[in-house]
């Protein structure tokens, strides 16, 4: 009875601790990422959306900047962003709104704060991000009678205005991969803008991204746990 109930603990026992060793493997550190990703975006139209919908066409843009993911404990990390993107969104020609095939373009600042949890190799965060557009453009196409036109956003109280500060939300998830002694982690991201970017017409930013990040682990935690002296 003894030896039956050995043979069966051992294989169990050794898968134990092959999934200890790698979730340790795994664990939320502290670090500093560059951010070189192209973002999928479109807009949302609010009460017109459904309207409008048949005519909407995602636009491809940058993503630049840095991501600084702060361990707090073995599974449960902070991470902050801070980068550059471009949104927007566009219509197809005869749509309600510009008649034209159109684009419109933002430039933004953006830094989102998430919280993330992670089990092995996989991990999901979630949180809001702040951003601020610095420009923007709408380029529209022209017909034999009127020529092509791109006009420079206005960002003031009119019906034709824009804001430029915007709150929303971001979720989603990633896996990590060691190539020699190089980790990656392949991260995907959907945004979910909160606020009506335009005045006249409701615009709500929508974002998708999918990232190869580096990680570079820091020497030392500046979160982590000090020693007792």
């Amino acid at each position: 009875m003894r030896s039956s109930c050995s043979t069966v603990t051992k294989p169990g026992a050794i898968a134990l601790i092959f999934s200890i060793l790698s979730l340790s493997s795994f664990s939320q550190t502290t670090r500093l990422n560059l951010l070189v990703n192209g973002v999928t975006t479109n807009l949302n139209y609010g009460k017109a959306n459904s309207t409008l919908e048949p005519y909407k066409k995602n636009i491809t843009g940058l993503q630049l900047g840095a991501s600084l993911q702060a361990g707090i404990t073995p599974r449960f990390s902070l991470v902050t962003e801070t980068y550059f993107i471009m949104k927007g969104g566009a219509l197809k020609r005869d749509n309600p709104i510009t008649g034209n095939k159109s684009t419109l373009r933002l430039y933004t600042a953006e830094i989102p704060v998430l919280a993330r949890f992670q089990l092995g190799r996989v991990y999901i965060n979630s949180g809001l991000y702040v951003a601020y557009t610095l420009a923007g453009r709408v380029k529209t196409a022209g017909t034999q009678a009127i020529p092509e036109k791109s006009t420079k956003l206005l960002f003031k109280n009119s019906p034709d205005g824009f804001k430029r500060l915007e709150t929303g939300v971001q979720a989603g998830a990633g896996y990590l991969f060691d190539v020699k002694q190089t980790r990656f982690a392949l991260d995907v991201r959907y945004g979910y803008g909160l606020t009506n970017i335009s005045r006249e017409i409701e615009r709500y930013n929508r974002s998708l991204s999918l990232s190869l990040l580096v990680f570079n682990p820091w020497k030392k935690n500046p979160l982590g746990k000090k020693p007792d002296l």
